[in-house]
């Protein structure tokens, strides 16, 4: 029998085809960040019994991928270097603190590989760092990276925000060393002003990106259930466990101060066992 002969198709009709696929993805991607507006999920309350358990299961699946993980966090406190580098660089100190602490809001984003290393482990599937990367490819990656898109938003927010409250205390003039603008902050009213007021604002916006995406990451990447009921099932877990929740805040932004001494590099152990855990945590949380 003649084998069928191979041609190269028509130009023409190979964009349309390209166009066509692409806009089949669109639309699952389009459909994916809307989600089911009837979906739901039941949530259940939370006990520091829970994050207790949810940090010792992060710290175990740590020790089980470490390799793994390592090969994938090592980027993010190469990040944190850069960003603290440019600060100095570009004279732009009284954004220093506002920009370590800040970067704690884009943690829940960079930690989604984790996230899905730690559903494969949890179902005893491989779950090394072609896992994590492969996570780019899931149907629900629309959804993740428009919350990945509020948080950094909810970012550039914040550094907005504290470069105005520098220039309505010790600003406009940049400080011209590390030591006067230390001594201009704890020494002089405007000071600690600035101190006072940007602890305020900035728990304001720690408090509401902890509210909303404590548990909508791995929601919307475990259950496909969109961007608005992903984020109100956040919501709802925070308004059912608040001290829970403040405590699990607390714990995140402890060991994130701690991994970035000395020169960030104490992320590479703190990061992805927070990242493991929240997966846990969530898996607690909504049955």
């Amino acid at each position: 029998m003649a084998k069928p002969v191979k041609t190269i198709g028509n130009p023409l009709s190979w964009v349309m085809h390209a166009v066509g696929d692409a806009s089949h993805y669109a639309k699952d991607a389009a459909h994916e960040i809307g989600g089911d507006a009837d979906a739901n999920a039941t949530v259940r309350q939370l006990t520091i019994e829970d994050l207790q358990i949810a940090l010792r299961k992060g710290a175990e699946d740590f020790a089980a991928l470490r390799t793994d993980v390592l090969f994938i966090v090592l980027l993010y406190p190469i990040i944190g270097i850069c960003l603290v580098t440019f600060a100095f660089q570009r004279e732009l100190l009284p954004l220093l603190f506002p920009l370590m602490s800040g970067f704690a809001l884009l943690g829940p984003i960079a930690a989604v590989g984790l996230y899905e290393m730690s559903r494969c482990r949890e179902k005893g599937e491989p779950a090394g760092f072609r896992v994590a990367l492969g996570v780019m490819g899931s149907p629900a990656i629309g959804a993740v990276l428009t919350i990945g898109l509020g948080l950094v938003l909810m970012f550039i927010a914040w550094m907005l925000t504290a470069y105005l409250i520098f220039v309505l205390t010790l600003g406009p003039e940049t400080p011209t060393s590390v030591t006067g603008f230390l001594r201009d902050v704890f020494t002089t009213g405007p000071g600690w002003l600035m101190l006072i007021v940007g602890c305020v604002v900035g728990f304001v916006f720690a408090a509401a990106t902890l509210a909303m995406t404590v548990i909508s990451i791995p929601l919307a990447l475990h259950r496909h259930v969109g961007v608005p009921v992903a984020i109100a099932t956040s919501l709802e877990v925070t308004r059912k466990s608040p001290v829970t929740v403040a405590v699990w805040g607390l714990i995140v932004a402890t060991l994130l101060a701690v991994g970035t001494i000395p020169l960030f590099l104490g992320l590479i152990f703190a990061f992805p066992i927070l990242g493991h855990a929240t997966w846990h945590l969530y898996r607690r949380a909504v049955s």
